[in-house]
């Protein structure tokens, strides 16, 4: 079977996924206003380099996270981190542009699969969500949240949600009120997103860039 994902290319649609958003939370409403710009999809035929994009940004701060991935692609003539050029590369260097030991390890795990496996779009288009996530996480140094965040951004799937995301943890206490912490918390979120089916990647994008402020 394969799987499409819903077509958010065109300003209408765009619009007609918020408002039935809307309609069955109106609190959403409410972090649509708080957001500065809208949001775009940001589709991409290039999975592998999404995949060590992703590593490198992970705990980092969007702007560190952007320094040191430059700092990745100025090892690369081509500034293209072809999987073979990764492997030939000591640890050293990789860790001399900023990335720790145990990111430079994962970055050649990545690499190395890309070499033995399909990381075509063709190849991800026939899987499910959670199909995606099993292929993926067998690569040493990635987890569900790496794969996740694949899913939403360069493969633009319509309908995940990243209850372990700190971000989405934070914001969300903020907007419903959650006071709970750990488990109870990651079920009170699951219960409130399961009304954002089958749109939840696009809430979960305005949460991210909603500002805290209900004023």
């Amino acid at each position: 079977m394969v799987y499409t994902c819903i077509d958010m290319s065109s300003e209408l649609s765009y619009k007609k996924i918020k408002q039935a958003l809307e309609s069955v939370d109106p609190k959403l409403r409410l972090v649509f206003d708080a957001t500065t710009s809208e949001i775009e999809p940001l589709p991409s035929v290039d999975i592998y380099a999404n995949l060590l994009e992703s590593i490198v940004s992970q705990q980092l701060s969007t702007k560190v996270a952007e320094i040191i991935w430059h700092r990745f692609l100025d090892l690369f003539p081509s500034q293209y981190p072809d999987p073979m050029a990764v492997l030939e590369l000591d640890i050293t260097q990789l860790r001399g542009v900023g990335l720790s030991g145990s990111k430079s390890n994962y970055i050649q795990n990545v690499a190395r699969f890309a070499l033995d496996n399909d990381m075509s779009l063709g190849k991800f288009g026939a899987l499910s969500d959670a199909e995606i996530i099993e292929y993926l996480t067998t690569i040493k140094g990635v987890g569900k949240w790496t794969v996740q965040m694949i899913l939403m951004f360069p493969l633009d799937r319509p309908n995940v949600f990243p209850v372990d995301d700190l971000g989405i943890q934070t914001k969300m206490k903020y907007w419903y009120g959650l006071r709970s912490e750990k488990k109870q918390l990651k079920k009170e979120m699951l219960d409130i997103a399961e009304s954002w089916a089958p749109y939840k990647t696009l809430a979960s994008k305005y949460l991210w860039a909603s500002s805290m402020t209900k004023a």
